[in-house]
């Protein structure tokens, strides 16, 4: 299964995590670097150099995969969890992509996933070509998760299971204190051919900003 120079914008609801502000406070002495530069010097994660989301708009997605649990075997997928590298899965695409702090979490099953599920056709009719909920969890969760939210054909479930994406992308949420451990933060961002254009991190305990009506607005303005 193939996964399926333009304005950038950028909203920021609040303040990024404790544990993100204190990885981007490490990047200072790079602050007269450009961001990729900085980012591959110091391993400061790309998104949060010199503790600036900004510096992530314009900036390709970090190198990686994630994973997606597939129901139907073909076109070179069979069937139960299987790896998509992020860069060739955007390359020559639009991708709506959201992240949220866990699978079965309140927020994110009742308002987070179904908002973008309702409006995978208007999104789809803007422009966007595949719409990914990014989470902390495996890709079995991810899956259940999925045919429980009815998402199939609108949102593509991709598991970040051992943090790694959001780590390179200084998306973090640090939830140790509750059990949860290392977890994704909430944000969305539209990725064009694997560019960063437009990123919405919620501060802690909101969502604001990472909605899909926000990123319906968002991909109307830079169609």
């Amino acid at each position: 299964l193939e996964p399926s120079s333009e304005p950038a914008t950028l909203s920021v609801s609040a303040e990024i995590s404790e544990s993100a502000e204190s990885s981007a406070a490490a990047s200072a002495a790079a602050s007269e670097a450009p961001a990729s530069e900085a980012a591959a010097s110091t391993g400061t994660p790309l998104y949060l150099v010199d503790g600036n989301t900004g510096n992530a708009l314009g900036e390709k997605l970090p190198a990686g995969s994630l994973q997606e649990f597939i129901e139907v075997e073909g076109n070179g997928c069979s069937v139960g969890p299987n790896s998509f590298d992020i860069q060739k899965a955007t390359a020559g695409k639009t991708v709506a992509i959201f992240g949220l702090p866990g699978a079965y979490t309140p927020t994110c099953s009742a308002k987070h996933v179904p908002g973008y599920v309702a409006m995978a056709g208007e999104l789809k009719s803007a422009g966007v070509d595949e719409i990914w909920c990014v989470s902390v969890n495996d890709a079995f969760v991810m899956g259940a998760w999925g045919r429980d939210q009815k998402t199939s054909g609108n949102v593509r479930m991709m598991a970040d299971g051992s943090a790694d994406f959001a780590r390179a992308a200084g998306l973090t949420l640090d939830l140790t204190a509750r059990g949860m451990g290392l977890r994704s933060n909430r944000y969305s961002m539209l990725v064009k051919d694997g560019v960063v254009t437009t990123l919405n991190v919620e501060g802690p305990g909101k969502f604001e900003v990472s909605d899909a009506d926000t990123m319906l607005r968002q991909a109307r303005e830079l169609r």
